[in-house]
């Protein structure tokens, strides 16, 4: 499990991806582990789509371990909130996983923009 040295990148490629939240932790973006590539996460966004106060927790998964970027984080209708900025970009390195869930199932979209390097 090593991570490609950046500088001698061949491509990066943008993506986007959204997709519902559900009530159980679940990856959004996994890294496979001999992918030879990075994952640079650009921004996250999870927004409430109209339903009551609905709590969201958001985690990098590494190694068995999940490393908290927010625990029961509560998004009240209508809002969206920016768990990862461009600012405070993160990587996934090869066998990571960025996952979520959110306490109520059918209430919060998430956005999630990347640049896969390799």
């Amino acid at each position: 499990m090593a991570a490609p040295n950046l500088i001698s990148t061949t491509s990066i490629i943008g993506k986007t991806h959204a997709e519902w939240a559900t009530t159980t932790i679940s990856p959004m973006l996994s890294n496979t582990l001999s992918s030879n590539q990075v994952y640079r996460i650009n921004s996250l966004f999870v927004t409430n789509v109209g339903g009551p106060t609905t709590q969201c927790t958001v985690d990098l998964y590494r190694n068995s371990v999940s490393y908290k970027l927010a625990v029961d984080l509560p998004i009240h209708a209508g809002a969206p909130i920016v768990v990862v900025g461009k600012d405070t970009g993160i990587y996934l390195e090869e066998g990571d996983s960025l996952r979520i869930s959110a306490s109520q199932a059918g209430i919060l979209q998430f956005l999630i923009s990347y640049e896969v390097m390799g």
